[in-house]
């Protein structure tokens, strides 16, 4: 059944968010205005998820058509202090749960790293794929720039301020897409790994040749999301201004999104509600 509208298409507030939550942005604009999701979808856009937090935060209320509401991974923590440093100014919530996932080529014979063996990857002390029951090759690992989120969820689920190896600029791509295609592209070979939010990889930007990777013997999914027994899960968020008005359109979709109707619209794009 539909969801009932809950808002006019001019009423939808200015929305920003990170690049896998384009989807569930589309889905919200959707079901809460009535417009039809192809219409919905061509109407998004984002930046990366440090700069929808600053659009929010820290420019949210210094112009009439600034971004009202974010759909977000989880902000960076230069990005925490910097709204820290500013007063909190914002209200957030989890409303939903996604993974950070590791992604090698099709052809690499392992399927399954410990949290250990990924931590000692990154750290530069694994540097060969047959210490860990592949090819005697190098592993090339890929990381990506120090704001995005999936790099801030790295950093948060699997280094834990543990040593990391610098990557070279080459290694880091910006855009999440680059990531996923440098891994499937480099050198044609398969001793490339890299990492991701699972939703991206399963719903937006799969890549023929390219699977991904088990973790403490446990193969992502919505269902291992969804209780959790995947090790590598993490909520995201949707804020707004702390001061935004009870009757205003970012506040009303707000609360909306912790209703049956918000929750469905959640699962129905593909990522798994917080209940």
């Amino acid at each position: 059944m539909p969801a009932q509208p809950i808002l006019s298409v001019d009423e939808f507030p200015i929305t920003d968010g990170s690049t896998a939550c384009i989807p569930l942005i589309a889905q919200i604009m959707a079901d809460t205005t009535g417009l039809d999701l192809e219409t919905a979808r061509s109407a998004v856009t984002t930046n990366t998820t440090a700069q929808a937090w600053r659009n929010l935060g820290l420019y949210g209320n210094n112009y009439g058509d600034s971004v009202k509401l974010i759909i977000a991974y989880e902000a960076p923590e230069s990005v925490k202090e910097e709204l820290k440093a500013d007063g909190d100014p914002l209200e957030q919530k989890a409303i939903g749960r996604d993974a950070l996932v590791f992604i090698v080529n099709e052809d690499n014979p392992v399927q399954s790293l410990t949290l250990q063996q990924l931590k000692d990857i990154y750290a530069g002390t694994i540097t060969n794929w047959k210490d860990v029951g592949g090819k005697d090759q190098e592993i090339i690992a890929f990381q990506r720039r120090a704001d995005s989120g999936s790099q801030t969820l790295f950093q948060k689920l699997l280094i834990q301020g543990g040593p990391l190896m610098e990557a070279p600029t080459e290694l880091a791509p910006t855009a999440m897409g680059e990531l996923v295609d440098s891994i499937a592209e480099y050198n044609n070979s398969a001793n490339a790994i890299g990492f991701s939010v699972y939703y991206y990889i399963d719903q937006m930007y799969s890549k023929p040749g390219l699977r991904l990777l088990a973790v403490d013997g446990v193969t992502p999914s919505n269902e291992t999301i969804a209780d959790q027994s995947y090790p590598l899960c993490n909520e995201f968020y949707a804020a707004i201004l702390q001061d935004s008005a009870a009757d205003s359109p970012e506040r009303r979709i707000y609360e909306w999104l912790s209703t049956d109707a918000g929750r469905s619209c959640i699962e129905h794009s593909g990522y798994v509600a917080v209940q």
